[in-house]
C-alpha cells in the first residue's frame, strides 16, 4: 500500500471477505459512518461505486443501505443532487445484533467483555504505532497524518470523538497492513460504546490532545520504539477512565 486511502470513507470500503457479504457490507458502512469518515449531512458514494469498492453486488449494497436507512444513520434523496447521505442527526448508541441478526439500539457490555476491548485495542494500535513509524512515509501521508491531528486537537464537542477517531485510524493506515484498518475500527468502535456512557472531561481530551501530537511526531521523524510508547499511555489513560466509571 503506498498511499494512504485518507480520511474518509476509503479506509474501510475496501473488497469484502466473502461468505457474509451482506452482513460485512453493513459493517463496513457502519463502521464508516458511526467512525466519522463520511460525516452527517455528507453523501457516501453511488451505489456502482460502493459495489465495485466493496467487490459486491449492487443489490447487496442497496440492501445494506435500506438497512442502515431503517436504523437511521443513513437517508436516501432523489433528484439531480441525491444519493445516500449520513444522517445530520444519528442513533445515540452503537447498535448491536440481536438474537434474530436485527439491529439492536445498544447492549450491555460485561466487565470481561470491557477488558477484552481495552486489551484488543492496545495490541492493535500500539503494534500499528510502532509500524507506522518504522516505515518510509510519502510526502502526502505525512500531510494527512498532520492533518488528522490538527482537526482532531480543534474540535470540540460531539465533533472530537469523530475526529479522534479519524486521527487512530489514520495511523493504523500508515502501518501498511489493509487487513489491520478493520480491526482498529471495530475496536474502535467498541470504545466508543464505552466512552459514550461516561461524562467528558475536560482535562482528559487536552491531555489527549498533547499525547495524539507526541504519537505523531514519533511516528513522523522515525522512532518505532516511541511511538508505541506514547500510544501505549495514552490507551492506558483512556482505559483507566473506562474502568474507573464502569467496574
Amino acid at each position: 500500500m503506498d498511499e494512504p486511502a485518507g480520511l474518509r470513507g476509503e479506509s474501510l470500503l475496501r473488497p469484502v471477505r466473502g461468505g457474509n457479504s451482506f452482513e460485512e457490507t453493513v459493517q463496513r458502512l457502519l463502521q464508516t459512518v458511526r467512525l466519522g469518515l463520511v460525516g452527517p449531512g455528507e453523501r457516501l458514494p453511488a451505489e456502482r461505486e460502493l459495489a465495485t469498492m466493496l467487490a459486491v453486488s449492487r443489490d447487496t449494497v442497496r440492501d445494506a443501505i435500506a438497512s442502515l436507512s431503517d436504523a437511521g444513520y443513513l437517508v436516501s434523496r432523489r433528484g439531480r443532487y441525491g444519493g445516500t447521505f449520513v444522517n445530520d442527526v444519528l442513533p445515540a448508541l452503537t447498535p448491536g445484533a440481536n438474537r434474530d441478526g436485527a439491529l439492536a439500539p445498544g447492549r450491555e457490555l460485561s466487565p470481561d467483555a470491557i477488558e477484552d476491548t481495552l486489551t484488543l485495542r492496545e495490541i492493535l494500535e500500539v503494534g500499528a504505532a510502532r509500524h507506522a513509524a518504522g516505515r518510509a512515509l510519502t510526502p502526502s501521508q505525512r500531510e494527512l497524518l498532520w492533518l488528522s491531528l490538527v482537526e482532531a486537537s480543534a474540535a470540540t464537542g460531539d465533533e472530537y470523538r469523530r475526529l479522534d477517531s479519524r486521527f487512530h485510524l489514520m495511523v493504523g493506515e500508515l502501518a501498511g497492513s489493509a487487513s489491520l484498518i478493520p480491526l482498529i475500527a471495530d475496536v474502535r468502535m467498541r470504545v466508543n460504546e464505552l466512552l459514550d456512557t461516561i461524562p467528558s472531561l475536560g482535562p482528559n481530551i487536552a491531555h489527549s490532545n498533547t499525547q495524539h501530537e507526541q504519537i505523531a511526531m514519533a511516528i513522523l521523524t522515525g522512532r518505532p520504539d516511541a511511538a508505541a510508547q506514547a500510544m501505549s499511555e495514552h490507551l492506558a489513560g483512556t482505559a483507566l477512565l473506562l474502568r474507573g466509571f464502569l467496574e
